[in-house]
């Protein structure tokens, strides 16, 4: 054997390369190396003979000179390290004008094969290419696949880096033009490449290499050929989980565009179009698009614009809106109205809120239980409950909690009486139409604190925007009004936070100026929420102006409150800039105040969301073990969710370490990161990391982790993950043990909101079901970590709040009953069972103290009794007596002293035991399948056990869940698509297959297309389906003083 640690046989090839052999071995291999050549073939002695001579200039014989290259050839791999040796001589060879060129080519290919082995990658590389056809031989011969992939590799990667070099333009990627530094030999084998991956149909492979190297002509090539829509959505797929810059990213989406097939009934690529439509966000693309569709494709032109508007930016929906044409006749007239409904988010708004107010579950005895536990006085435990009750009756507009606990909600002040008003605009979100006058009691009038209280007034102006999240353009002249009437800094600040939340991505300039000018007023509350909402207004626009203003103020003030809250509106106004952004990130990452580095984290954060960069996660990771801040470590941590929730399966594995840290601020950062990214999945590797957490000596890193546990357990019932019984029950007892940290409770109560958020129906996703980045989520989420500093902020979660309901409509917007089946176990998916009641403990009697004299008088007594009863053989009747069993029958025997006396009814009680151990009464088996009904609540896991029955009347126009059987028969090797792991659900227009027959629909109210009560004949029954005879009527509005 040979000496060091490299074990293996004498002579033979090292199993390493030789730069990793140790001095040693590679002594006794040279050693071991003229034995070894003795015992080869004659062949092999003879070849190195004439080599020798050739070298050496004895023979010039051209012919011996060729057998002696091919006879080398074979025996690089076992002697490249004597061969290399003789290196230079070789190369002269190859550089001979005296030789053939096959000759030169095999030269060549001998030098490359030595340089391979000398791990030379790149000096192999060079030499293969002049290597030509000797190279192509190369490749069929056994033994040598690992040289070929090794130099194959290194030419793509190389032709890869000459393409991405070369200046970039989107008008040429048809037709490209090769840079002139790009070698034609290693173009030959590039084209080979393509060539034998077409020719074997490796499509996917060409594919990967085409959109690497930005050689997009092959990409049409290949549908040319196959006209496989497939493998447009693998390319846009792949275009959307690689790092490729934004603007090639745009211009492939841009190209592949017009090669997809027209939409029809049940397309498969339905989802891909909508993406591809909204991160575009071009109106001369989206507008053409859906009036082709009209009026042929009615209800896919619908379903296009329901999917456009849950991922869309405010701005570029109102500019659809406002571009439609009108219709060429009364008809399209309607139907293009219809269109702009959709587009605006009025269609599509009601019906969720109709859904949450109808399936509300809520469990009130788990609030009441908080209340009871909490001490109302103190702030933090107050505000708590106010996130809690928020939280899970998010969207119902159900306020039932805080009408009957009015005298607890009395006890909130100043800053916890905003929280408290501004909680009524998550309850009521999405109620555009009442919002205002639901808050009317509490909007500030003409003077400020005119209603009661100035904090009040300012909740209820935050409450408004909450209410119109993301569709503000209504209630956008009257916050500007607002925000400049008063000079109050609670009213400013509630004013500009309502703006903002309502305003996202509008690029209002107005609305920006207005916030500018109340910033530099210098007030520190109203110049934090200016901060926020100037971003939030400006949301991806990447505005050099509004950048070198809110950079400027940011150094000039001397309130921390202001800078965090400009930090993170310059984060926000980068958001899905990716490489634009780079120079500010590097900007804010440099300065010497870590306020500033702390919004440089969450630039990276929003400006690469969703990409799962790798050059973004290192930097994050930098900045996790080396600031010097330990906010900036925190937040570098938490913000590795916001560029991996794509694939949440990865964040466990990369954030583990990272809760192992000394350092507790890292480890509640991985507690959030862990939270985001894995939000409604249940994934089991990160409960296991969060579990023990729970446990952590530091407050905060509990706090963290109960809160996480929230997220990722919502929606997810006890069959299919057990953790979530455990977890509801800890959140009980830490909210009832009084000993345990105010943050921790803290914790516990926001995760047991988030548990059961929006009455159950509701999950959390930062993705769209069309597989796009799900902005409005994003950014609550971003808001919401800062509750940190700020727990108004906390509300701003109810963004990344979405209905997991199915609703079916026909091509009038109304809502058929139908039937729809999940092939899965009820209990996988159903509510989890409501808490019950604590049972009433009976007060046990203490046992009298009884004197022997009087215990034998009774005794005595006793005995005369009996022998007065003796002689009865009646009994009484059951009904009269249900004491003791003193109704003996004459042939009965007493029993003995010993015995117990059994009372009648236990005596039943054993018999009724005993009937239901028998066997005949087994439990009944649990069915593997149930029917559902339109409005029906489908959870994410739950719908890819959704399907349509084959015979029924109504078909979706797409399906829940794109296919992916063919998908993956035909495209190998390729993995699950973010499409396929998030499309499905929502709103789903439906084909009537027999439009000639009466239909039945759910029973809404007029509003959305239902029919008003009066409609109804008196003889008619309602359907199963209809819930209500009428919609129940909106609860009175009541106001109660704060100051009471």
């Amino acid at each position: 054997m040979l000496g060091g640690n490299d074990d293996q046989p004498k002579g033979t090839r090292p199993n390493k390369p030789w730069g990793q052999l140790s001095d040693q071995t590679k002594e006794d291999y040279r050693l071991t190396r003229v034995p070894l050549l003795i015992k080869r073939c004659r062949a092999i002695g003879i070849a190195r003979n004439k080599w020798a001579a050739s070298s050496s200039g004895e023979e010039n014989d051209t012919t011996l000179r060729q057998h002696a290259l091919a006879s080398l050839n074979p025996l690089v791999p076992q002697f490249w390290a004597e061969i290399s040796e003789n290196l230079t001589e070789i190369e002269s060879l190859y550089e001979s004008n005296d030789l053939p060129r096959e000759s030169r080519q095999l030269a060549a290919l001998i030098v490359s094969k030595v340089y391979y082995y000398l791990e030379a990658y790149d000096d192999a590389l060079s030499f293969a290419l002049s290597a030509g056809s000797a190279f192509e031989a190369e490749a069929r011969t056994p033994g040598a696949e690992e040289y070929v992939e090794t130099v194959v590799s290194r030419a793509v990667d190389r032709y890869i880096n000459l393409r991405t070099a070369a200046p970039f333009s989107a008008d040429n990627l048809s037709d490209p033009k090769e840079p002139k530094d790009v070698d034609p030999k290693l173009q030959e084998i590039i084209e080979g490449i393509f060539r034998r991956a077409i020719h074997d149909k490796e499509y996917t492979q060409a594919i990967g290499i085409a959109l690497e190297s930005r050689r997009l002509d092959v990409i049409q090539h290949i549908h040319a050929i196959t006209k496989d829509t497939d493998l447009l959505i693998y390319v846009m797929d792949a275009v959307f989980e690689t790092s490729f810059t934004l603007s090639y990213r745009l211009a492939v989406l841009q190209f592949i565009f017009p090669l997809f097939p027209p939409l029809q009934d049940n397309s498969p690529h339905i989802h891909a179009v909508t993406r591809i439509l909204v991160t575009l966000s071009l109106p001369s693309l989206t507008i053409p698009y859906l009036t082709r569709l009209i009026p042929d494709r009615l209800l896919l032109a619908y379903q296009v614009a329901y999917d456009l508007f849950e991922s869309g930016v405010q701005e570029f929906l109102q500019t659809v809106m406002q571009q439609l044409p009108d219709g060429e006749n009364p008809q399209e007239e309607l139907m293009y109205t219809n269109l702009r409904m959709i587009l605006s988010g009025e269609s599509s708004t009601k019906l969720y809120c109709e859904f949450l107010k109808r399936s509300n579950n809520v469990d009130m005895l788990i609030l009441k239980h908080t209340k009871e536990s909490l001490e109302p006085r103190s702030s933090i435990y107050h505000t708590a409950l106010t996130l809690q009750n928020a939280y899970m009756h998010s969207g119902t507009g159900s306020d039932i909690f805080l009408r009957e606990n009015l005298e607890w909600l009395g006890k909130a002040s100043n800053w916890s009486k905003f929280t408290a008003t501004a909680a009524l605009g998550s309850i009521h979100k999405g109620n555009l139409e009442k919002g205002k006058s639901l808050l009317q009691p509490y909007l500030p009038g003409d003077e400020a604190g005119g209603t009661g209280s100035v904090y009040s007034e300012g909740g209820a102006l935050y409450a408004l925007g909450l209410i119109n999240i993301g569709r503000g353009t209504n209630v956008e002249g009257y916050m500007r009004q607002k925000l400049k009437a008063f000079q109050d800094e609670v009213l400013q600040h509630g004013a500009a936070l309502g703006l903002g939340v309502s305003g996202i991505g509008s690029q209002s300039e107005d609305a920006y100026e207005d916030l500018r000018n109340v910033l530099f007023t210098d007030s520190a509350v109203a110049g934090e929420a200016c901060g926020y909402a100037m971003g939030l207004v400006m949301l991806g626009s990447g505005s050099d102006k509004a950048l070198g203003e809110m950079m400027q103020y940011a150094h000039e003030t001397q309130h921390e409150k202001i800078i965090r809250g400009l930090s993170l509106g310059i984060a926000f106004m980068f958001y899905g800039r990716q490489e634009q952004a780079d120079n500010v990130i590097d900007q804010l990452l440099s300065d010497k105040d870590h306020i500033l580095r702390y919004g440089g984290v969450y630039t990276i954060a929003l400006a690469y969301a969703g990409t799962a960069d790798n050059q973004a996660v290192r930097k994050l990771l930098h900045v996790a073990v080396s600031d010097t801040s330990d906010d900036v470590r925190r937040a570098a941590v938490t913000s590795l969710a916001f560029l991996l929730f794509k694939n949440p399966s990865q964040v466990p594995r990369l954030v583990q370490l990272l809760s192992e840290s000394y350092n507790p601020h890292v480890r509640c950062g991985a507690t959030l990161a862990l939270g985001i990214a894995c939000a409604g999945t249940g994934l089991q590797d990160a409960v296991e990391i969060l579990e023990p957490m729970t446990k952590d000596p530091v407050d905060f890193v509990r706090q963290g982790a109960l809160i996480a546990l929230g997220m990722i357990l919502v929606q997810q019932s006890e069959a299919a993950t057990p953790a979530s019984t455990t977890t509801r029950a800890l959140y009980t007892k830490i909210i009832g043990d009084k000993h345990e940290d105010p943050m921790a409770r803290f914790g516990a109560a926001l995760g047991q909101g988030l548990i059961d958020a929006g009455g159950r129906n509701v999950s959390i996703s930062l993705q769209s079901r069309a597989g796009s980045q799900n902005m409005n989520a994003i950014i609550g989420m971003v808001l919401f970590c800062q509750f940190w500093y700020w727990y108004p902020l906390a509300h701003c979660v109810a963004l990344a709040f979405e209905s997991t309901a199915i609703i079916g409509l026909n091509r009038d917007l109304k809502a058929p009953v139908l039937e729809i089946v999940s092939n899965a176990k009820p209990t996988l998916f159903a509510y989890p069972p409501s808490t019950k009641p604590p049972a009433k403990e009976a007060v046990e009697k203490v046992a009298t103290a009884v004197l022997s004299t009087t215990a034998k008088a009774k005794a005595r007594a006793k005995e005369k009794k009996e022998k007065g009863d003796a002689i009865e053989t009646v009994c009484p009747s059951y009904s009269q007596t249900r004491r003791i069993a003193n109704c003996i029958p004459k042939d009965a025997k007493s029993p003995k002293p010993t015995e117990d006396i059994v009372m009648a009814d236990e005596t039943k009680k054993s018999e009724d035991a005993t009937a239901e151990k028998s066997p005949v009464e087994k439990k009944r088996k649990e069915p593997t399948s149930e029917i559902l009904q339109n409005f029906s609540r489908v959870t994410p896991a739950q719908l890819a056990h959704i399907s349509f029955p084959p015979d029924a009347r109504f078909q979706p126009v797409r399906s829940f869940t794109p296919p992916t059987s063919a998908t993956k028969a035909r495209l190998k090797g390729a993995v699950k698509t973010a499409t396929e792991r998030y499309a499905g659900g929502g709103i789903i227009m439906l084909v009537d297959r027999k439009p000639g027959e009466e239909t039945k629909f759910v029973d809404l109210p007029p509003e959305l297309g239902g029919e008003p009560p009066a409609a109804m004949a008196v003889d008619q029954e309602p359907s199963d389906m209809m819930l209500d005879t009428e919609e129940a009527a909106m609860p009175a509005p009541f106001e109660y003083s704060f100051e009471a």
